[in-house]
């Protein structure tokens, strides 16, 4: 399937030398690699969010009862 989108992308690589072209695929290849990723982790991320938001809640109610101490960044 071709949108128009990519149709104006593609002549305007095609307008290109040949090594420009294949240094804008390498660039494109690494962007769409990157955007891969994010939505990966936004995932993940919304897979997750009821456990980060059950921890928040725990540690909230740890440092409230004052069973929680303060970071020692010496120790890390």
């Amino acid at each position: 399937m071709t949108s128009t989108a990519v149709a104006t992308v593609t002549k305007m690589i095609e307008s290109l030398p040949e090594p420009a072209q294949n240094q804008l695929v390498q660039h494109l290849r690494d962007y769409v690699a990157e955007m891969q990723d994010e939505i990966q982790w936004d995932i993940a991320f919304r897979r997750t969010q009821e456990q980060l938001i059950a921890a928040a809640q725990r540690a909230r109610q740890e440092i409230a009862a004052g069973h929680a101490e303060p970071l020692d960044y010496d120790q890390l």
